[in-house]
């Protein structure tokens, strides 16, 4: 078993009387230029800053580099320190200090997390009933403790109950090491497994585990062995070996516990084999083989798999099948037909019912179909924009379910339905709050607004847009100040959800808008290929437009415009500042991939082969022209910039720091603005930054007092 982790409203916050601007007597780090030739389809380019990059990260002159830059962007954040260390109180001081999870039964026992007034990391625990003395399985403060980084990956229960397997992190390079805990006995064991994704399953005898080996240079997960107790790594047994760089490695469990699965993952192509869970000994064979484009994943109820499926389904349906028939599609039978404007997202299959989470016209929808032939029904949800999706659901034999819900302006919420009921009145009448995030600080949910819009873009594509405000502090005159997310990559969607961070901005006047642009899935599988391969510029163009129509109507003030990404996220911010700089004030760019094609050229990088089918292969000419025209690292251009944020982290295992590096010391050569331009390196960090609960938030605050402090807010 897997262990799943889980201001007053709207005060005034007056503008100060000017903008905090550069520090003109500190200058910046300047770069040494040294001339890097890279040709490609009989195209030259000249890379002055490719000496950046040092895999070791031990290059002296490397280090000096960006130690210059950090001692410059302290200099030049010293007027901001104040409103910084401000912000990091307001945004801690609404967490509750010994926030719990929501209980959830799983063999007999009750498993929750909790935290500890203060303490950076949770408390893993359980009880034999809900009034029992709690046992302490896994206090992760006491495995952080002297770590400037710690970040735990899978914790596992063993079947019988007795054991915790767990993976953890202290580079941030997302290399983890297995430790295995006696429960029973309260210590630890000798065995520990290294170099290895954080992804751990137990076998069904308590004395097997599996887990993926990492490739130590592009960090794919590429080798399952099977670790027996008691003996060393080196006796561990090969059980399977991706030979197809492309494709990412995960292990799971039926929910029955009856077949380990290992997923084989890439960007439009998965397979699943399975494993017997009580004959640890055997081998891995595929439910179905892989077929380029075909994506599947299956869940099984008894001797029958459901099967999630793409095959002549672009946003996906819904078969089953007698598990020994898996293998043949001919004998798959439809259960929910494919739609072409509904996305089927996500699906659990309990004894007596199937339930499936779809997606229409942008918000989530969650169905429940009895399997004894009764009508299905629906879930009610009734905010303008929100997520809903199946939470911890560990039991299959239950006519209980589990549901994970929030807005912008609700705290996420863990609801208990009874499946008994026959429709949706009755169903809403069994609903049980099991639990919702406490929000400090007097809280009230009813003093901000939530509205959703559809943008035009400028070939005509609606997309969506997520607002929150303050009621009290909008008027839709073109004053308020705007913060703009997005991200729009891999079919990810950024879901309308709430963010205690952003009650900051909002109690300051602030318009937070999330533009779902394309390269998502949040209007179904065609907006996801709308943003990706040779239409990605779509969601560049989608971010702009959507900042343009919300100053037209009013919600902000044009000259007050900040936004901000991350990761391809980060790129996105890359890319609208050399399309259109003039549209925002200030843009923060964390752990940015900005060098797409140097990147993509060089299998070497780790995960560079996995992402072909999200950006395509430069090595392909078509996608090597495409890839160069919007490439942030390649089309900067003399020209003013806004004021710009950079953070990475010297140990990045997703975008290595030397790229935003290298765009940073680019920016510096080429940009005509008097701006600020700040780049922080965190030492001691990787793609997720800080870990910790409150350290975590450091980085936020940071980020929102570079923008509260160019705009004139003096606290």
């Amino acid at each position: 078993m897997k262990f799943f982790l889980p201001l007053t409203a709207c005060a005034v916050l007056l503008l100060g009387c000017s903008n905090m601007t550069k520090n003109t007597s500190i200058q910046p780090p300047t770069a040494e230029k040294k001339a890097y030739l890279i040709e490609k389809h009989g195209h030259e380019r000249i890379d002055n800053y490719y000496w950046m990059r040092d895999d070791k990260r031990q290059d002296k002159q490397v280090l000096a580099y960006l130690h210059a830059e950090n001692t410059y962007k302290e200099a030049q954040f010293s007027p901001y320190q104040s409103i910084q260390e401000n912000l990091f109180q307001e945004l801690t001081n609404r967490l509750d200090k010994n926030e719990t999870s929501a209980p959830y039964l799983w063999n007999g026992q009750w498993y929750y997390s909790r935290y500890q007034t203060d303490s950076e990391y949770p408390i893993i625990a359980r009880k034999k009933h809900l009034d029992a003395v709690e046992e302490i399985i896994l206090d992760v403060n006491h495995r952080a403790k002297g770590h400037e980084f710690y970040g735990l990956g899978d914790t596992s229960i063993s079947p019988n109950s007795q054991l915790l397997a767990f993976a953890e992190d202290t580079l941030s390079r997302r290399i983890y090491t297995v430790v295995v805990k006696d429960l029973k006995k309260n210590q630890y064991l000798t065995d520990k497994i290294t170099g290895v994704e954080g992804n751990i399953i137990w076998a069904n005898d308590n004395l097997h585990l599996f887990y993926i080996a990492k490739d130590p240079q592009t960090l794919l997960g590429f080798q399952v062995f099977r670790h027996k107790l008691g003996t060393p790594q080196s006796d561990d047994i090969l059980v399977f070996e991706e030979k197809d760089d492309t494709f990412y490695l995960e292990l799971n469990k039926t929910l029955d516990g009856s077949l380990i699965t290992l997923s084989h993952d890439s960007t439009i192509t998965s397979e699943v084999s399975i494993l017997d869970a009580n004959q640890p000994l055997s081998l891995f064979s595929p439910v179905l083989t892989r077929k380029e484009g075909h994506e599947y994943t299956f869940k099984k109820l008894k001797d029958t798999f459901y099967i999630h499926t793409n095959w002549q389904a672009k946003n996906y349906r819904l078969m089953k099948v007698a598990a020994k028939q898996a293998h043949n599609q001919d004998a798959w039978e439809e259960v929910i037909a494919h739609n072409e404007k509904v996305l089927i997202e996500d699906y659990l299959v309990l004894e007596n019912y199937l339930i499936y989470q779809t997606r229409e016209n942008g918000l989530n929808h969650i169905k429940v179909q009895p399997l004894n032939g009764m009508p299905t029904f629906e879930l009610p949800f009734d905010d303008a924009a929100y997520v809903a999706s199946l939470d911890v659901n560990a039991v299959q034999r239950t006519d209980k379910l589990r549901v994970s819900y929030s807005s912008p302006s609700t705290p996420e919420s863990i609801f208990e339905y009874s499946l008994t009921a026959t429709n949706k009145s009755t169903l809403a009448k069994t609903r049980r709050l099991l639990k919702q995030e406490n929000i400090l600080g007097g809280f009230n949910s009813n003093a901000y607004e939530t509205e959703r819009l559809f943008i035009t873009a400028r070939d005509g594509a609606q997309v969506p847009v997520t607002l929150v405000y303050c009621k009290n502090l909008f008027n839709k005159d073109g004053t308020n100040p705007l913060y703009q997310y997005g991200y729009g990559s891999y079919g990810y969607t950024i879901e309308p959800h709430f963010k205690s961070s952003i009650i900051s901005l909002l109690d300051r006047g602030f318009v937070y808008a999330t533009a779902h642009i394309r390269g998502s899935d949040m209007l179904g599988r065609n907006w996801y290929d709308d943003g990706r391969m040779l239409n990605k510029k779509n969601s560049f163009n989608d971010f702009v437009d959507v900042t343009q129509a919300l100053t037209a109507r009013g919600y902000a003030d044009k000259n007050k415009v900040v936004a901000s990404g991350g990761s391809a996220g980060g790129l996105l911010m890359g890319a609208i500042i050399n399309q259109s700089p003039e549209q925002y004030f200030a843009v923060a760019s964390h752990v940015p991939f900005v060098d797409v094609v140097t990147t993509m050229l060089d299998e070497s990088i780790p995960l560079t082969t996995n992402e072909y089918d999200e950006w395509g292969n430069p090595n392909n000419k078509p996608f090597y022209d495409y890839m160069l025209s919007y490439s942030p690292y390649d089309q900067i251009k003399a020209q003013d910039y806004p004021h710009l944020f950079v953070t990475t982290g010297l140990h990045d295992s997703q975008v290595q720091y030397f790229e935003p590096a290298k765009w940073v010391a680019k920016l510096r050569e080429y940009k005509t603005d008097d701006n600020l331009l700040l780049f922080e390196t965190d030492m001691e960090a990787g793609h997720g930054g800080k870990s910790g609960r409150y350290q975590r938030y450091q980085d936020t605050a940071k980020e929102y007092a570079f923008f509260l402090g160019l705009l004139g807010f003096d606290k």
